[in-house]
C-alpha cells in the first residue's frame, strides 16, 4: 500500500518510476492482512495530523486517485472509532487527546452511563490488565469497572486494503508508472558513492538514480543489502500477527455495535466487517509475547494466539459467538521499536526509506506518497535533511509538520503508547 502510494506520489511530480515486487500483485503480502482501520488516535501530534490528512482524501476516493479502476474502488466506511477507558487509562492517552485538539479531530467523552446506555452489549467491567486465559484471574472483574470512553466520530475503516493498493497502482500507472511483480531484488548496487540501482534474483542489473525501501516486512534485507543499517538507531523487525474472523453480533447487538473498539482494559480492538465477519486483532498487551520471525519462513497458521484475543473479546461482549473452527488471517508488521515508522533518506545518496510501516500506516498511507516525494525532491535538490529537517505541507489541515520526527537517528519516541496504537 505505502509502496503504490510512492509510486502515485513520484509520478505526479514528474518521476519516472520502475516498482519492483517479488510478490504476484500490489497489496499482495501485509496489505491483504491489514485491518484497515482509519483512526486519528495518535499519541504524537505529527502522527495524528498525518492520518487526518488522509482520512480527507479516503472520503473522496475515487477523486484523489483521479484514474479508473477495472476492479472497482475500496471503500472507506466511516462508522467511528470508540476507546474504552479503564481506571489511569486518561493519563495514559494524555497525549492522544492533546493532539487530537491540536489538530482539530472532534470527539466526545462519555461517562460510563453514556456507555451503558449507547452500547449495551458491552459488559462495562474492567478485567485488566490483560491476561492469558490459563490465569485464574482470567474474567474476573476488577472492583473498579471502565470509567467512560472517548468516541472519535471521523474514523472507521477501509473495506478491501489489497483493492486500495491496486487502486493506488492503476493511478500511479496512468502516469507512465511501471510494476514488475514476481521479482526479487537480490543487490543493491553502489557507483561513485551512491546508488546505482539494483540486481534482481536473476541477475538482471535494472540502473537507477534514486531506490526507495518500501519492503514492507523485508526492509531490514533490503537495508542490509544496502549496507545502511549502521547509520540507524534502531532497525525494523518482522513480527508476526494474527486477526481472528468470528460471526457478526446478531442484528439487534450489532445495532449497538457499529464502530470500530480499541479496547486496552482487554487487550484487543474490534471493527465490524461487510457481510457476516467481525474482526478482533491484539494491542498487542504485556501478556502477548512479541513473535520475532523471519519474514520467509514463520508459521502461517492460526495459533492459541487466536483463541486468545477472541476469549478476552468476548469479557467485553458476551454475545460475541465463537466458532468451533478458527477463522483468520495470519500477517506480518515491519515494525520499529516505538511503533513509529521511518521515512527518511539513508547514509547511502539516493537510497531512502519508508519503512517500519506496518501495523498502523496503511491509514496514512493517500499521504505518503506525496511526504515521500517532497523529502525525496527535497534531499535530490541538496537538502540536508538530517540537519535541517524537511517540512511537508498537509493541504486539508492547512498545516506543516517536520520529517525529523520520523528519522532513523531519532532517539524512540518514549510519548507513544507502547503499543501498536503508537
Amino acid at each position: 500500500m505505502i509502496g503504490s502510494s510512492i509510486a502515485l506520489g513520484l509520478s505526479r511530480k514528474g518521476y519516472r518510476t520502475l516498482n519492483i515486487d517479488a510478490l504476484p500483485a500490489a497489496g499482495y503480502g501485509s496489505t491483504s492482512n491489514s485491518s484497515g482501520i482509519i483512526r486519528p488516535f495518535y499519541s504524537a501530534l505529527e502522527s495524528c495530523a498525518l492520518a487526518h490528512e488522509a482520512r480527507s482524501r479516503w472520503l473522496k476516493w475515487p477523486e484523489f486517485l483521479a484514474s479508473p479502476d477495472e476492479s472497482g474502488y475500496a471503500r472507506y466506511i466511516e462508522c467511528g472509532k470508540l476507546m474504552l477507558l479503564a481506571e489511569g487509562d486518561i493519563k495514559l492517552f494524555q497525549n492522544s487527546l492533546n493532539a487530537m485538539k491540536e489538530v482539530g479531530v472532534a470527539f466526545e467523552n462519555l461517562t460510563a452511563i453514556d456507555l451503558a446506555k449507547k452500547f449495551p452489549a458491552f459488559d462495562l467491567s474492567s478485567f485488566g490488565p490483560p491476561k492469558l486465559p490459563d490465569n485464574p484471574a482470567f474474567g474476573v472483574a476488577n472492583e473498579t469497572p471502565l470509567r467512560g470512553g472517548i468516541f472519535i466520530s471521523d474514523a472507521g475503516y477501509v473495506s478491501d486494503p489489497q483493492l486500495a493498493a491496486h487502486n493506488l497502482q492503476r493511478a500511479a500507472e496512468i502516469l507512465g508508472a511501471v510494476f514488475r511483480f514476481n521479482t526479487k531484488v537480490a543487490a543493491i548496487n553502489h557507483s561513485k558513492g551512491r546508488v546505482s540501482g539494483v540486481t534482481t534474483a536473476k541477475g538482471e542489473k535494472i540502473e537507477a538514480a534514486i531506490v526507495v525501501n518500501v519492503a514492507g516486512p523485508h526492509s531490514a534485507v533490503i537495508n542490509g543489502l544496502a549496507g545502511v543499517t549502521g547509520d540507524m538507531r534502531f532497525p525494523t523487525r518482522p513480527m508476526r500477527h494474527e486477526v481472528a474472523h468470528v460471526p457478526a453480533l446478531t442484528k439487534t447487538a450489532s445495532d449497538h455495535y457499529a464502530c470500530v473498539v480499541g479496547d486496552g482494559d482487554a487487550g484487543v480492538y474490534m471493527r465490524p466487517d461487510i457481510g457476516d465477519n467481525m474482526l478482533i486483532g491484539s494491542l498487542d498487551p504485556q501478556c502477548d509475547a512479541r513473535d520475532y520471525v523471519d519474514a520467509d519462513h514463520y508459521n502461517t497458521e492460526l495459533t492459541e494466539q487466536w483463541t486468545r484475543q477472541v476469549w478476552r473479546a468476548a469479557q467485553r461482549i458476551p454475545a460475541l459467538s465463537i466458532p468451533n473452527t478458527a477463522r483468520g488471517v495470519v500477517g506480518l508488521y515491519d515494525a520499529t521499536p516505538d511503533w513509529i515508522p521511518i521515512y527518511d533518506k539513508s547514509s547511502l545518496p539516493g537510497f531512502y526509506m519508508a519503512v517500519g510501516t506496518s501495523g498502523n500506516q496503511f491509514k496514512n498511507a493517500p499521504v505518503i506518497g506525496d511526504l515521500m516525494a517532497r523529502l525525496i525532491t527535497a534531499c535530490e535538490s541538496g537538502h540536508d535533511h538530517d540537519n535541517d529537517p524537511v517540512t511537508f505541507y498537509l493541504p486539508a489541515l492547512n498545516r506543516s509538520i517536520g520529517l525529523g520526527f520520523f528519522s532513523r537517528h531519532r532517539k524512540v519516541h518514549t510519548r507513544t503508547s507502547g503499543t501498536v496504537l503508537a
